[in-house]
């Protein structure tokens, strides 16, 4: 089957711009190597938000059902922020950690391999 190009510049606003949101912005965090969760999951936070609050008050909510969340050493985890190492200060907000709208966040729990090791 022949592909068809596009013939005119394909430009439209977005429609999950920072302004669609009520002063939160969007961030995503996946846990990696933890195959219960196909996807990152991604909520609408307020940039003034302790990196803290995140961590203890959202993350329960959508990995909280993983057997070896509670077993989770936070002094020890690994994170990623859009593809980089990154070291958040739990005591500053999302935006003085520099996440910002559409962010991608990634967890990474050294000695935590998935259910059973399903992911070693």
């Amino acid at each position: 089957m022949a592909a068809v190009a596009a013939v005119k510049p394909y430009a439209f606003p977005p429609a999950d711009s920072l302004d669609k949101f009520h002063g939160n912005q969007l961030v995503y965090i996946g846990w990696d190597q933890h195959l219960m969760f196909c996807a990152p999951f991604c909520f609408p936070l307020p940039p003034g938000m302790p990196f803290g609050a995140f961590v203890e008050q959202v993350l329960p909510t959508c990995f909280g059902y993983h057997p070896e969340f509670k077993q989770i050493d936070w002094s020890r985890a690994q994170w990623l922020k859009s593809g980089q190492p990154f070291v958040p200060d739990f005591t500053k907000s999302l935006a003085d950690n520099g996440i910002g709208h559409k962010d991608a966040l990634r967890l990474r729990t050294p000695g935590l391999n998935g259910i059973k090791g399903s992911a070693t």
